[in-house]
């Protein structure tokens, strides 16, 4: 069955669609969408949630300086959450300010997403970004039920390149988003200063456990940070992490 369609965007942007169902094979899932398997993956996860105005605009500038441009030069498919809203947004938006032209994956929760012209299902449920490319949407009924598919996409879509999870801020979800991701056997970089749960794992990596949860993904060897105004830093370990 192709569940496969397009979502056309005011404005006149039109993103390729999939309605993912449970125990979909994963390659198939990328076939349908047209993406090529086998390139770096860059996974962004988290929120901009309690960011004062001036850390939000740290953040915004991290993906327009740094994330676009590299996934840009390195020929990398970036995953995110999809939605128009804190760091997808910035994603979003910083592709289109570069003019780039990498896959930008969106993954959601079918019934929590919010398509062009449809009414919300949910409370909680999100429009999608205008500027992605693409859209898996996943079976579920919470945000969070799509954290999994998020981190096992990223690993079939690698196929065996590199592939990094970049951490800013964050709340409830983004724990079990880390989980997941470091579960593959995924490197975790971190972005402190950024706030709340990246700040809390932030806060493990030096022996400071302020939640019980970090200590798995602590335990992992995995993970390291990077402090939000080091934008420097941020580009060189990303380059070297996907161009090993």
């Amino acid at each position: 069955m192709d569940n496969r369609f397009d979502i056309q965007f005011e404005g006149g942007a039109v993103a390729v669609a999939l309605r993912a169902e449970a125990g979909s094979p994963l390659p198939q899932v990328l076939d349908q969408l047209g993406l090529v398997k086998k390139q770096p993956v860059l996974v962004v996860v988290g929120g901009a949630g309690k960011l004062s105005r001036e850390d939000q605009a740290q953040v915004r500038s991290l993906f327009v300086k740094v994330l676009a441009p590299l996934a840009e030069a390195l020929g990398a498919a970036v995953i995110d959450g999809g939605t128009d809203a804190g760091i997808m947004r910035m994603m979003g938006q910083a592709r289109r300010r570069t003019r780039s032209r990498f896959p930008l994956v969106g993954v959601a929760p079918e019934c929590m997403a919010i398509l062009p012209g449809s009414s919300a299902a949910h409370a909680d449920a999100a429009p999608l970004e205008p500027n992605h490319t693409h859209f898996v949407l996943v079976p579920g009924t919470y945000w969070g039920d799509e954290s999994i598919w998020i981190a096992q996409l990223a690993s079939v879509l690698s196929d065996g390149l590199p592939s990094l999870t970049v951490l800013i801020n964050g709340g409830e979800v983004t724990w079990n988003d880390a989980s997941q991701n470091v579960g593959q056997g995924r490197p975790l970089l971190v972005i402190a200063g950024s706030g709340r749960t990246a700040d809390a794992l932030a806060a493990a990596l030096e022996g400071k456990i302020t939640d019980e949860r970090a200590r798995r993904i602590v335990a992992s060897g995995l993970m390291q940070s990077v402090d939000l105004r080091s934008s420097e830093d941020l580009a060189r370990i990303i380059h070297e992490m996907l161009s090993a």
